[in-house]
């Protein structure tokens, strides 16, 4: 029976979803079924058949259903054994005891005065920190009984009060469970990242990598001595068939949004992926990035929430909805992984200033982040169905978007199968900055040739509508 209450806090096909979601995992309706009629499930429900085809539409993206012509929507083969704990029900033990793409190297974070409109990945307007609260809290945090930290090194994984607020946010944004011990703050994805080379000095230096795949995590990788075992991407994120045949234990993965193409990963590969960790003794390093802009759907739970046996390492950042300039990042440990840890590391200082944490804890706890969150949410999809209506717009059939529905970036690709160096020379001469995507794949020459990348995060609405119109006119 379902049963939908309209005074939750949870829109209708939220619930309906979890709903639905929880039969399938439990077996009520197994592996073929078809479900219910989406017009006769809103009659029943007595809801609208909008809500209910958003329901479905979670659940196919996910991987829990699929829509066939002709049939309607179909109940995919689950591995219920995975799944035992679903995780909006696991016991919050929050207060017991993308990722972050920094900009190339050949960009200014400030509009470069050669162009009227850059459309660079990552940048966030500056109007759109908040400053006044973040002055107030900076004062008050000076003026707490907790300022005499200031002068004292403090805890190496970070402030225990900054570390209970995440828990409880990923817990319920993310389906996180973890300890405060388990967490570990970072001077931004670099260090995180540095820090992971270093766990791992002394086994199979080699990483296992989505291709294409984020370039910056490859650098410090290879920085570090480890090689890269490249590994191809399809619509479901990275070729399962092609990591069993490497010699990678450790694999890096951005499940909720591929970088850069924007696939999300069904629970059916995130599950096989998780037995091929169990299977070689290995890691998953889990990229969260961009994981709360979902624009159109409800974000994706992490890895991490359905993962069993401490194979996972789960990174964050508040760089893409709140600053990059901030740095601050974090780890989630496998608890497997604890001791290994607090032996490599137990002479180590925290990274990230105990101002600067004690602002984010009062940020968090006074529910500004939630609030930002959620402005930031809605100001982006705004600029994001912009950016998508403007290219279908004006540019038609001539270009195929890929990753739409998420994150801060599209790629574009032009048909007719113009190099992507021309096209970036030609959007130039209109005075438009676009990025090229060769970098993203291991071996750039077999990169999609006319693919481009373009950030909109940075950008007003109207300046996003100009500079397509521009594009368009150079292109075509």
């Amino acid at each position: 029976m379902i049963y939908l209450n309209p005074n939750h806090k949870e829109p209708l096909y939220q619930q309906l979803y979890e709903q639905l979601k929880q039969k399938i995992i439990a077996g009520e309706w197994s592996q073929g079924k078809r479900l219910p009629a989406m017009r006769v499930l809103a009659k029943e429900l007595c809801i609208s058949r909008n809500t209910v085809e958003n329901a479905y539409g979670q659940l196919c993206i996910e991987g829990y259903a699929v829509s066939k012509q002709g049939c309607g929507f179909i109940v995919q083969d689950i591995q219920e054994t995975m799944l035992d704990r679903p995780y909006k029900t696991m016991a919050r033990i929050a207060n017991s005891g993308w990722q972050e793409q920094q900009a190339q190297s050949d960009c200014s974070s400030k509009k470069s005065a050669n162009y009227t409109f850059d459309f660079q990945y990552g940048n966030l307007p500056p109007e759109s920190f908040p400053r006044q609260i973040w002055r107030r809290l900076t004062a008050e945090s000076l003026a707490s009984f907790e300022s005499e930290n200031i002068c004292a090194y403090g805890d190496k994984q970070g402030e225990l009060a900054l570390r209970r607020e995440l828990i409880d946010y990923l817990h319920d944004s993310r389906g996180i469970v973890c300890t405060p011990d388990q967490v570990v703050l970072c001077n931004g994805l670099q260090d995180a990242l540095g820090l992971i080379c270093t766990l791992f000095s002394d086994d199979n230096r080699i990483l296992a990598m989505e291709d294409p795949g984020y370039d910056f995590t490859r650098i410090v990788f290879e920085n570090h001595g480890y090689a890269i075992a490249p590994i191809s991407v399809n619509a479901s994120g990275i070729s399962l068939d092609d990591l069993q045949h490497s010699p990678a234990k450790m694999v890096y993965i951005t499940p909720s949004h591929q970088f850069p193409t924007g696939y999300v990963m069904p629970i059916n590969q995130r599950m096989e992926l998780l037995r091929w960790a169990e299977q070689v003794d290995g890691i998953i390093l889990e990229d969260d990035y961009d994981s709360e802009l979902r624009y159109h759907t409800r974000p994706i739970p992490a890895l991490q929430s359905i993962d069993r046996n401490g194979r996972v390492i789960y990174l964050g950042t508040f760089s893409k909805a709140l600053s990059p300039a901030l740095r601050t990042s974090y780890l989630i440990l496998p608890q497997r992984l604890l001791a290994k840890y607090q032996t490599a590391f137990a002479r180590y200082n925290p990274s990230v200033p105990w101002l600067q944490q004690q602002v984010m804890t009062l940020f968090m706890a006074q529910g500004h982040w939630e609030k930002h969150l959620r402005k930031m949410c809605l100001q982006n999809k705004r600029k994001h169905d912009v950016l998508v209506r403007s290219i279908r717009e004006m540019m038609g059939e001539r270009v195929k978007i890929h990753g739409a529905g998420g994150g801060l970036h599209l790629l574009v690709e032009v048909l007719d199968k113009t190099p992507q160096e021309v096209l970036i020379q030609k959007a130039a001469a209109h005075r438009v900055k676009v990025y090229p995507t060769r970098q993203y794949w291991f071996e750039p020459e077999k990169a999609t040739g006319s693919l481009t990348q373009l950030g909109f995060s940075g950008l007003e609405e109207e300046e996003i509508v100009a500079g397509i119109a521009l594009l368009c006119e150079a292109w075509f």
